[in-house]
Parts: C-alpha cells; sequence; structure tokens
C-alpha cells in the first residue's frame, strides 16, 4: 500500500507516515460527502453558523498543538504559525457573524407579485490546498463554503497531512456532522490520478484550488471540461513600489515584513522591489542591513524569524534562480546562498543589479529573496511592476497616499495597498488575475463564490406582456 511520509525541514528526519488511498477510496469518501450535503444544507442557517464558530472555538483550543504540527510539517517559525491559527479562527468569527446576512434572500422589485435571488449551495466542492499556510487556506475556503450549506472535500499538498488530518478532526469535535468535510491522503505520484477522477465525477460540482499555475491549468481544464466553476489562486510576483517622496523607514520595514513573512514562501509576498532611482541606493543600504540581521535557525525557537524552506527540493530551485541571476550580472547585497548544515535553509537574500530577463525577476520566487530593481520616474515605476505574467497584489509608497494612488491604479492586481504591507483580511476579498488566477475568496465574495444564484418570481397566474426569452 502506498504511503505518504512526512519530514522536518528543519532536520530532514522523517515525521510520520500515513496511509495514502487509492482511487476507488477516495470515491468512496466523496460518496459519503456527496451523500451528507442535503441533510447539511437543509439546516438552518444560523444552525451552520454556530457551528462555524464552534470551528473557531477548537482551534483557538488547540492552538499550541496546532502550530507545533504546522512548524513541524513545513518549518512556520512557531510565533507566525499560532498567529496563522488565530486568524484561521477569525475567519470563522467573521463568517459566523456575517455570513447569515450574505446568504440571505435578496428581494428585487419587477412588478411580479413578488420576486428575489437566493443564494443557494452548489453542492460537493472539492478543495485542492497547498503547504505554505496549511491552516489557513482551508479556512479561509471552509467557512464560507460550508456555511453556505456545502460540503467539501479536501486534498490538501502531502507534506502537511498532519495538518490535513488535524483540520477534519477539528471540525468533528466541533460538531459538524462527520461527513461534512473530510480530508483525503493521497501519495505524490496518484494526485494526476487521483484529481482527475475527481474533478469529472458527477459528484464534485466545483473545485477551488490555490497553487501552482501548473497545478492550477490541470485542475481547470479538467473543471472546464466539465462545465463546472472554478476558483483558482495561483502564483504571484507582486511589485513592491517605492515612489520617490517615500519615507524610507516606514517603507523599508515594510519590504522586510512582506518579503520575508513565511520564509519568503508565499504568493501575495513583494517579490520584486521597483525603487526610484533618487532613493534606491539608500533603500536598497537599508533594506540589505535589515534582512542581513534577521535571525535564522530553528523554527521551535520564539527568536527565529526565518526557518527552513518548506522541502528541499524547494530550496534548490530557489538556488537556481539566484544562480542563474548571479552569473547574468545580478549583484549580491545579503545572503545569496544556501546555509550549510542539516535542513533545507537559504540565507535571507537581496540582489541588486538586476534587469527584467532574470529568473529573480521573471519568475516567481517562492522563499527568502528579494531583488531591487531602480527606475526613473513613475511611467517607469509602472511599466516595470506591470512586465509579469502575475497580478496578484502590489503596493506603492509615498508621503503622499494620492499620488501613490494614481501610480496604484495603473498597476494590474487583484489587490492595491498604498503605504502598508499586502495582506489577506477576512473582511476583504482576495484574488487575482492574469496568471495569479480568477475567482474571489474572503469576503460577501467569498460567501458567495460556491452558491448558484437562484431567480425565484412569483407571478400572478396572468402573462405580463408578450412572450420573450
Amino acid at each position: 500500500m502506498p504511503e505518504v511520509t512526512t519530514v522536518d525541514p528543519a532536520t530532514g528526519e522523517p515525521l510520520a507516515r500515513y496511509p495514502a488511498q487509492d482511487v476507488d477510496a477516495v470515491l468512496d469518501v466523496l460518496a459519503a460527502v456527496h451523500a451528507a450535503q442535503p441533510a447539511w444544507a437543509g439546516r438552518p442557517v444560523e444552525d451552520r453558523a454556530a457551528l462555524v464558530r464552534a470551528i473557531g472555538k477548537q482551534l483557538r483550543a488547540r492552538a499550541d498543538e496546532l502550530a507545533g504540527l504546522m512548524t513541524a510539517e513545513m518549518g512556520k517559525p512557531v510565533g507566525e504559525a499560532r498567529a496563522e491559527i488565530e486568524k484561521s479562527a477569525s475567519a470563522c468569527d467573521y463568517y459566523a457573524d456575517h455570513g447569515p446576512g450574505f446568504l440571505a434572500d435578496r428581494p428585487v422589485e419587477t412588478g411580479a407579485q413578488r420576486s428575489w435571488v437566493a443564494a443557494e449551495p452548489l453542492g460537493v466542492v472539492l478543495a485542492v490546498m497547498p503547504w505554505n499556510f496549511p491552516y489557513w487556506q482551508v479556512l479561509r475556503f471552509a467557512a464560507p463554503t460550508l456555511l453556505a450549506g456545502n460540503t467539501a472535500v479536501l486534498k490538501h499538498s502531502p507534506n502537511v497531512t498532519g495538518c490535513a488530518l488535524a483540520i477534519e478532526q477539528v471540525f468533528r469535535d466541533a460538531g459538524l456532522p462527520e461527513d461534512v468535510f473530510r480530508s483525503i491522503v493521497v501519495a505524490e505520484a496518484d494526485v494526476p490520478e487521483v484529481s482527475r477522477a475527481l474533478v469529472e465525477d458527477d459528484r464534485i460540482a466545483a473545485v477551488s484550488l490555490t497553487g501552482s499555475e501548473r497545478a492550477g491549468a490541470a485542475v481547470a481544464a479538467s473543471a472546464g471540461r466539465a462545465i463546472k466553476k472554478s476558483l483558482l489562486e495561483l502564483g504571484g510576483s507582486d511589485p513592491f513600489v517605492v515612489l520617490a517622496d517615500a519615507d524610507l523607514d516606514v517603507a523599508v520595514a515594510g519590504a522586510v515584513r512582506s518579503r520575508f513573512l513565511n520564509t519568503g514562501q508565499s504568493c501575495l509576498a513583494a517579490k520584486r522591489f521597483v525603487v526610484h532611482r533618487s532613493v534606491a541606493g539608500e533603500f536598497s543600504r537599508r533594506f540589505a542591513a535589515a534582512v542581513a540581521e534577521l535571525s535564522v535557525g530553528d523554527p521551535r525557537d520564539e527568536a527565529t524569524a526565518i526557518g527552513p524552506m518548506a522541502r528541499a527540493d524547494l530550496r534548490a530551485d530557489l538556488d537556481g534562480q539566484v544562480r542563474a541571476s548571479i552569473a547574468a550580472g545580478a549583484t549580491v547585497l545579503a545572503g545569496g546562498a544556501p546555509l550549510p548544515g542539516p535542513g533545507a535553509f537559504f540565507a535571507p537574500t537581496v540582489l541588486g543589479d538586476v534587469t527584467l530577463d532574470m529568473p529573480v525577476m521573471a519568475e516567481e520566487t517562492f522563499g527568502p529573496v528579494a531583488a531591487v530593481m531602480p527606475v526613473d520616474d513613475d511611467d517607469d515605476a509602472v511599466r516595470v511592476a506591470n512586465a509579469t505574467r502575475y497580478g496578484l497584489g502590489a503596493s506603492v509608497w509615498s508621503r503622499d497616499p494620492q499620488h501613490a494612488l494614481a501610480v496604484g491604479r495603473r498597476i494590474t492586481s487583484g489587490a492595491l495597498f498604498v503605504n502598508t504591507v499586502v495582506a489577506s483580511d477576512p473582511r476583504l476579498p482576495f484574488g487575482g488575475t492574469k496568471r495569479s488566477g480568477y475567482g474571489r475568496e474572503l469576503g460577501e465574495a467569498g460567501a458567495l463564490e460556491f452558491t448558484n444564484a437562484r431567480t425565484y418570481v412569483l407571478g400572478g397566474g396572468v402573462p405580463q406582456g408578450p412572450a420573450t426569452e
């Protein structure tokens, strides 16, 4: 029987082995989740909201345990891990409070006796989720999706299998019926076959995927052939634009936080630092000095700011991008290479003298590497910021917020932040454009994403006028 083995990225040592499920076993899980959906949807939305709130309480009650598991499986510094659990719980609170209102029937005046639009569940939603925020990515999907009356099957990344099973147990302990939400365990080699079988199965109504372009394209193609809804949150190479009038103290602090949170392994992290030439030298000097001071080490240590990358192969990929960029002329301002010893550690890195064709500018860098590129003026900043196939987030930094907004409106992205770091928030819709995907999570949009906007009309039994389509 195939197995999934999780590995501690800080040591390279195995953590646990889990029996993997084949296609038949996964389809048995789907059958149970599909059978549970009508009864779940039939419960009053207030009851579902109470159970979503109970999930948040369970997360908080088990925060240390869940954070420790996350740190062990993917190397997140433990302080950040606890913050992720709290943020996940806050999403549950938000949807428990506001979701029933988002999902309420919406009257529309049409001349009929009564007409309205109802937000009704689609059925079973398949969630394909990544390892970098193993709880938050799932909860921001699950809280609104389950509240709307859908049930869900989670296919999580194999290296966070323990987290995936812990999430299922949290839901069960919160009082949700057993088959409303289920996690499946799939060996890496079987992922394409299992994913295809699930997406093509008529019992799956829709798919939500957060992950790579390659995975997104494959799932979207399968969903398109099956004519079912999909939501994709894919990669990002967010620009961090520093205008000539920016407060450099504020901008440098924001740059460090934006790029190096979660050891740089975030889709919405700033990756390309686009800086007006008049302040580029000073910004680069301060930025590199601050990055060089970041504490790298055991993610279980409260003092650690930068832990290991989640897997050794990911570190190797990042090292290749950095090496190729240096060979093409990039200058190392801080870090620049993997760290010796056990674990998948990479030194926090800042590169200067970059060009648009170097890997650190042309590709997404998923790890602790920042690239700084000087630009001549606002028009040049917009050109460089838009020189990417991605469009997830963007930030612009200036002492004049209106100036920053004027520049930012010309940058293509799903979100624009001025003088603050791009971050997801349960109250605001989140998603991308271009190759960063489509659809929206969070906010009211997230509550309605996996619902059918169904039109209801009560007439008087007499035609209203000439027949039309």
